[in-house]
C-alpha cells in the first residue's frame, strides 16, 4: 500500500490518459464517433486522445466555454475553435456537439464535462444558457439515438446531496445564478483512470491543501506488488503538471 497526494491538474492529466484506454473510447476510434465537448478537463482528454491517434496541432488552451475562477478574477478571452469532433479515427475540424449530436447513434460516445457528483457516482452540470447549452445538446443525443455519455471529471467535484435534490434547491424559482442539471452519463474520476491503467484500487482518504494544493486529495493505492508499483510511477509521471490554464 502508499499514500500519494493528486492536485486537480495532475487529476487532469490521470483522467486524460485513462480515457484514451477507455474500452469505450477505444472502439469508438476504430468505428463510429467521438465528441468531445470543450472544457477544461476535457482539454486534457482531447489532448491525450488527438495524440494517441497521432493528430497535431490541438492547444488545450481556450478549448472551454464556461469557466470556474476565484473570485474577483477574470479569465483571459479565447476563441472556441469548436468541440473535437473524431469520425472513424479522423479529425473532423470546426464542428460542434450542436451540428453533430442528432447525427450520431448507437455505439458513438460523447464526452461532457461535470461540475459535481454525488455519492452515487450521478454527475450534473450547471448552465449559464437560458436554453440547456451543450448539456441538453448532449442529453438529447442520449435520449433521442442512444447515444454513449461519459463525464470525465475530478475527484474535487464531489458533493454530499443528491444532484436531483440540488437541483430542486438550485433551480428555485426565486433563485441566481447558473441553472443545474444532473446528467444521464457515467462518470470517469482519477480513481477510475489508476484502476483502468494499472490494476491497483485508490481510496481517497483526504484532501486539500495550500501552495497549489487547493482542491488535491490523498488516495491510498493498494494492490499486488507490480499493481502498486505501476500505479506509483504513473502518478510520478504527471507529478510535475502544472496548475491549469484554461
Amino acid at each position: 500500500m502508499i499514500q500519494v497526494t493528486v492536485t486537480p491538474a495532475m487529476g487532469k492529466r490521470l483522467i486524460g490518459k485513462g480515457m484514451v484506454a477507455h474500452p469505450s473510447i477505444q472502439r469508438v476510434l476504430a468505428k463510429g464517433t467521438l465528441t468531445i465537448i470543450g472544457g477544461s478537463t476535457n482539454g486534457y482528454v482531447a489532448e491525450e486522445i488527438l495524440a494517441s491517434i497521432g493528430y497535431e496541432g490541438f492547444n488545450r488552451i481556450g478549448f472551454r466555454r464556461g469557466l470556474t475562477v476565484a473570485p474577483g478574477t477574470k479569465a483571459p478571452e479565447m476563441d472556441f475553435p469548436g468541440d473535437i469532433v473524431i469520425q472513424d479515427g479522423k479529425v473532423v475540424l470546426s464542428s460542434s456537439i450542436f451540428e453533430i449530436g442528432p447525427k450520431m447513434g448507437p455505439g458513438d460516445v460523447v464526452l461532457k464535462g461535470g461540475n459535481a457528483f454525488d455519492v452515487r457516482r450521478q454527475p450534473a452540470v450547471q448552465i449559464g444558457s437560458n436554453v440547456g447549452g451543450t448539456a441538453l445538446a448532449a442529453v438529447s443525443a442520449v435520449i433521442g439515438t442512444r447515444v454513449e455519455l461519459i463525464v470525465p471529471i475530478g475527484m474535487e467535484k464531489r458533493v454530499f446531496g443528491d444532484v436531483y435534490e440540488l437541483a430542486l434547491l438550485t433551480n428555485a424559482q426565486d433563485g441566481k445564478g447558473p441553472g443545474y442539471f444532473p446528467l444521464p452519463g457515467t462518470i470517469f474520476t482519477e480513481i477510475d483512470a489508476i484502476r483502468l491503467l494499472t490494476g491497483a484500487e485508490a481510496t481517497m482518504i483526504s484532501a486539500g491543501g495550500v501552495y497549489g494544493a487547493e482542491g488535491a486529495i490523498w488516495l491510498v493505492i493498494n494492490g499486488t506488488k507490480e499493481q502498486v508499483k505501476n500505479a506509483a510511477a504513473l502518478v510520478k509521471s504527471v507529478a510535475e503538471e502544472p496548475l491549469c490554464e484554461a
